[in-house]
Order: structure tokens, then sequence, then C-alpha cells
């Protein structure tokens, strides 16, 4: 049973997105309107193909469409409107699927009534995509067996629930050995207080529920997960006076971090991988995170874990993994990981790409004021 405070928000929540809040321009921070990073063009096809009803109710703080997704299964935790299902069900293709599952049923009607539209704006034979009525952490109430998805996503949910430890339970449990949850979500710079923890808006802002980002380490390893790998990260602001006061030295931003699930077997050691330019969309580089960028045919370092989550996940076909030290047939160059700084923390990835964005800001003439290849 759950407890009385975790009911008391979850019908705060309900009643914050299926009633006040009719379109994103209602919030009243910017933490679910930030930028991803720059969007490959096949997926911006697949969000232009969504109906406008379905986008104009998105409220999510990240682009949270990886890479292969050819023929998965994929889950989207609190999937609202299902702008990202309705996206990633024409990425996945017709031999693929996505369920949408949500707590506020009035999101999840407006989710239904725009299947028929999206199998025929595909061109598909029969609809790709489901919605579910339901809680996050309780997916096993909404019959989702285990071991059943490639790909979890959530966009800017997770902050809402309570017990973000079930929920991390729930995702490992109906993911397939070698599956990934790849999520956006809010963090917060320290332990919230209580004043933030039980105000309504900030709940409803995604704010007053933000993990501590230290914490996400602490929780995905407690239950089986590799450790988070950032993808990217931006700065929150807030646009409201009154919610400036009450969080005081707080600092939010938000994150998408992939979490993976795989057997503790593969390489001890660390290898050399290198990438064949497969998969759609990135033929010429995959940006596998913040801290590794693989270009096609460059031999490329990594540690141990990321030879193994390579080999072990819907990657392998897409790598060739030897040894570090093995020569490999390669067309570029190789990078090694000892010169690498490896980044964990959201904040200081925030920090220096709002750097950057200041050293590309044009000056008056127009221009860029840093190189081209810095901007």
């Amino acid at each position: 049973m759950a407890a009385p405070l975790d009911v008391e928000i979850w019908k705060d929540v309900q009643i914050y997105y299926g009633q006040v809040l009719k379109k994103s321009a209602d919030l009243q921070t910017n933490a679910c309107v930030t930028a991803a990073r720059p969007v490959p063009k096949h997926i911006q096809e697949a969000l232009r193909n969504v109906h406008e009803e379905v986008a104009l109710r998105y409220y999510g703080c990240g682009l949270v469409i990886p890479e292969c997704l050819e023929n998965c299964w994929i889950l989207d935790l609190g999937c609202g409107s299902g702008r990202d299902c309705y996206a990633l069900s024409q990425l996945v293709g017709e031999n693929g699927h996505v369920t949408g599952i949500d707590m506020t049923e009035d999101q999840v009607e407006v989710a239904k009534k725009y299947l028929d539209y999206h199998m025929e704006k595909y061109g598909f034979q029969a609809s790709n995509v489901n919605f579910i009525h339901g809680y996050i952490e309780k997916l096993g109430e909404a019959g989702l067996k285990n071991e059943s998805y490639d790909i979890v996503v959530s966009n800017c949910v997770i902050n809402l629930v309570p017990d973000k430890q079930q929920v991390l339970q729930e995702v490992y449990r109906v993911l397939k050995h070698g599956g990934e949850l790849y999520f956006s979500d809010v963090y917060a710079s320290l332990e919230l207080p209580e004043e933030i923890r039980t105000n309504k808006i900030l709940w409803g802002e995604c704010l007053g529920g933000a993990l501590y980002w230290k914490d996400l380490a602490i929780l995905a390893q407690k239950i089986g997960f590799c450790l988070p790998r950032l993808v990217t990260a931006n700065l929150i602001t807030i646009q409201n006076k009154e919610l400036e006061r009450i969080i005081g030295d707080c600092h939010f931003v938000s994150a998408t971090f992939r979490l993976f699930k795989h057997r503790k077997t593969g390489p001890a050691k660390r290898c050399q991988v290198i990438y064949n330019g497969g998969i759609t969309g990135h033929e010429k580089e995959l940006i596998f995170d913040t801290n590794f960028t693989f270009k096609k045919g460059e031999a490329v370092e990594v540690d141990e874990e990321t030879a193994a989550i390579l080999k072990n996940s819907r990657f392998a076909q897409d790598f060739l993994i030897r040894p570090a030290g093995e020569k490999l047939p390669t067309s570029g160059g190789c990078s090694t990981l000892e010169s690498k700084d490896i980044i964990t923390d959201p904040f200081q990835l925030a920090e220096e790409s709002e750097n950057m964005k200041s050293r590309c800001a044009p000056d008056v003439a127009g221009r860029c004021c840093g190189t081209k290849e810095s901007c």
C-alpha cells in the first residue's frame, strides 16, 4: 500500500498535468523545455510527423530517442500525450513496438486518439503502439513482463515519483539483458530541504522531486545497472520570483543519462573498438555519451565496462572489439583513454556547455567570436 504522502503527490501531479497545464507555454520554469544536443535529420522528420495536438502537450526536458532502434521493443515511462512514443514508433519500424504508460488519464486519452492517424501517416498495416494508464513504479500491476523490452525511455518523469528506487528496480526487471534505460530528468545540486520537497508547484515543475545527482549512481549500482553514462546536461532557470525565493541556493539541471543492464561478463581489460558506421543517422560518427565519440573506422581505446556494454548490447554488431594493444584494421587514428578527463557531473557539463555558447556568441558584425571548429 502506498504511503499517504505518495498518494497525495500522485494526485497533485495528475491535477497539474491533467488540468492545470494545457500546453508547454503554461510552465513556470524551463525545466521541461531545455534544449538537447543537435537532433539528427531522421529524428527531426519523425518528430515533425507527430500530430500537432500531441506535440503541443509535450513536457519533456530532453530528447529520449537513442540510436540503433530498428525492430526494438521500447517502453516509455510517463508517456504523457505520446509525442516520444509516436516518434519512436516510426523509427523502430513495423516490426518494432512502443508501449507508453502514464498515470494521468487525461494525457493517455489524448495519446490514444491518434493511434490510427499515425499508423496511416507512417504507412503501417497495423499500429505498433499501445498506451497504458498506470504507474511507472508499478509496471507489474500494469501487466509488463520480465525481460520484455530492449530499451526503456523516460522524459522528465522519474523526478515526479517519490520512490525512485522502485522505478529503477521495475525498469531493471522489464529490460532484457543488454537492454538500456535512456532517460532525461532533473537533478539537484544538493539534498533538497523539506520546503522544496513539499511545494506542490515545484513538484509539478519537476523540481520538488529532483534527485541529488550523486545519488543516481548509488541507486543504479545497488539495483545492478552499470554506472550511469552522462549524455547531455543543461542548466535550469526559474521564471517565478516566489519560486526563486523558496529554492534559495539550490541549483538544478536537466540531464540525459544512459543505464545499461548486462551480465557481468565481457572484457576484463581495456579494449580498442572500431565503429563500422552502420547506425542510421550516425553513419560518420556515434556520440555515445559526453566522454566517448566513435568515428567510423577510427580505433578508440575504452575502459573494460564500456567495452562490455558495447559487446553485450544492441550495439555489438556495429563495433569491432579487441584487447588494447592489438593491431586493428583502421582507416583513421587512435585516441587513448589515458588522455580523457571523464565527466560524470551534469553540473560541470552544463557549465562547460554554457561557456561554449558564450564564447560562440556572435559579435556585432554577426560573426562567431570563436573558431569555426569550436562553434
